[in-house]
């Protein structure tokens, strides 16, 4: 995919679809003059302020409604400023606090993703596993899993009487694994990435765990969902990942996956409509890029149709009648990359380094893009549920306390 530059991708996009998100708004120009994150609607390269009606991006989602609200004659719906300039400020480089700038556009809903659904992937978390973290063994490892395994998974169905065959068969072969068992069993792997409020958006930094040696980004795409467990959008997301925290033990899934700016959501939510629709999600195409101040630069794309179980799937694997979710949630689908790629010593693979930048971009959904700091060196998260709470009351001039 070729990279547009980055104050052109989401105009672009813009012109069509109905795109919606977050943007923190300065007291100056935001609603009740209370500056904080206002849910806002991008439309014809317009930005508009749609938080008189929706106080969160959730709220907006589970309402079925919404698209008789999104009306620019509508004078309860204030415009915030052009797209173009609020995505230029959206950088933690030069970011003027004093100016619009985007947020991740989810909010209240749950960060929910499902991992190994992709062979390629699937195969890597198996050599993670067997190297015990160490890169410095998973070259040798990967070479004998791939010539092993990797042909008889390519067309396995999860669940299937094939599947189960050939769990038993790789039993037998001592080479079976637990990222196997949710890679081809009938449960898929489901976890929760990260908290409401946590997620990085559009130009922020991505945190690496200082202790961390062998990391990676994991370009998603992200499913926008309801509390009924209807698929209503999608949208672009970097599930930053610590392989040698993960490789060491499945128990550090946590630690792997939850640290400060390790979750990136974005640019925006495209919800689904005339111009974009699930067959479209099903069928995005994805790329990866990943420029370092040490001029190293690393380029990838993939399919969503390589996907080993469909989005709808995986959805009722995370909402059914077991479990609920009444702001509805946001899924990553799984990584369709795990990159390889000697950067340093030959056979020590990729990880991330300092100021690396990340590009993660599709057609349909735009383009998300992050630097890489340290987890203790970017901001931290300080807005949570009971700030969002205080700056409801406060919009409503209700007296707090």
């Amino acid at each position: 995919m070729e990279y547009m530059e980055n104050n052109q991708i989401i105009p672009e996009m813009a012109k069509e679809g109905t795109w919606i998100g977050r943007c923190y708004i300065p007291k100056k120009i935001a609603y009740n003059n209370i500056a904080g994150p206002h849910v806002i609607w991008a439309y014809k390269g317009m930005v508009y302020d749609v938080s008189r009606y929706y106080k969160s991006t959730s709220e907006l989602v589970n309402d079925g409604s919404y698209m008789k609200v999104l009306n620019t004659d509508d004078p309860n719906i204030s415009q915030v400023g052009n797209l173009e300039d609020i995505l230029d400020n959206s950088f933690y480089q030069n970011r003027d606090g004093n100016k619009p700038y985007l947020l991740a556009p989810n909010d209240t809903q749950a960060v929910k993703a499902c991992g190994v659904t992709f062979i390629k992937s699937l195969l890597e978390r198996v050599i993670e596993e067997k190297a015990k973290g160490d890169p410095r063994l998973a070259n040798q490892i990967r070479e004998e899993i791939t010539a092993t395994i990797g042909e008889g998974l390519n067309n396995v169905r999860p669940g299937s009487a094939h599947a189960m065959k050939l769990k038993e068969e790789l039993k037998k072969r001592g080479i079976w694994s637990q990222y196997l068992e949710v890679g081809i069993g009938p449960d898929a792997e489901v976890f929760t990435k990260s908290q409401p409020f946590s997620a990085v958006g559009y130009g922020a930094e991505v945190g690496i765990h200082h202790d961390s040696g062998w990391n990676n980004p994991e370009p998603e795409v992200v499913l926008v969902v309801t509390n009924k467990g209807e698929i209503v959008g999608a949208t672009l997301g970097n599930d930053v990942n610590l392989r040698d925290f993960e490789g060491r033990s499945a128990l550090l899934l946590g630690e792997a996956k939850d640290q400060n700016g390790s979750c990136a959501i974005g640019p925006l939510f495209r919800m689904l409509d005339e111009t974009f629709t699930l067959e479209d999600v099903k069928t995005s195409k994805v790329s990866l890029k990943i420029e370092g101040k040490d001029g190293f630069i690393l380029e990838d794309s993939s399919d969503m149709g390589e996907i080993s179980r469909s989005p709808e799937e995986l959805v009722a694997q995370v909402l059914s009648d077991n479990h609920q979710y009444p702001d509805g949630f946001v899924l990553f689908c799984g990584t369709m990359f795990a990159p390889t790629l000697d950067r340093d010593a030959e056979g020590m693979g990729f990880t991330h380094k300092l100021n690396d930048k990340v590009v993660i971009a599709s057609p349909k959904l735009g383009q998300l893009t992050n630097w890489v700091n340290m987890t203790n060196k970017i901001p931290r998260w300080e807005f949570g549920i009971n700030a969002f709470v205080d700056y409801t009351l406060r919009r409503m001039n209700t007296p707090v306390g």
